[in-house]
């Protein structure tokens, strides 16, 4: 019969990538992330959502998904198989087992949207 992985066994191996020095989690502690939401925000132009549908995944957890991108030289469908992959990458974004994850469409869509940036005022 397979071992039954207990509550704390996640906490056992965040604790064992802090112990090998994880720089996402030192790059998570240095830059405060949240600092970016009002541009992201403004940026992504989201409707007020009264529509319905499946909530967008959150800017800010968007912008780190392209910070890992950048950081790893990965694409679209790499950024998908290694947050689904890595511990490191989940809990840089947050994101843990049982969450939804960002595909590689969302990822895609996200960057084009937020490069566009904010909509012009007349």
């Amino acid at each position: 019969m397979a071992d039954q992985h207990g509550f704390f066994d996640l906490d056992e191996r965040y604790a064992a990538l802090s112990k090998a020095g994880d720089p996402l989690e030192r790059l998570a502690a240095v830059v405060d992330f949240e600092l970016f939401r009002p541009e992201l925000d403004a940026a992504l132009r989201r409707s007020d959502r009264k529509k319905g549908g499946r909530p967008p995944m959150d800017a800010v957890t968007m912008f780190k998904v392209l910070v890992l991108q950048a950081l790893h030289n990965l694409s679209d469908a790499q950024a998908e198989f290694q947050i689904l992959d890595r511990r490191s990458f989940g809990r840089f974004l947050g994101i843990d087992d049982g969450d939804r994850m960002p595909d590689e469409t969302t990822i895609w869509r996200f960057r084009e949207t937020a490069g566009k940036g904010p909509k012009p005022q007349h």
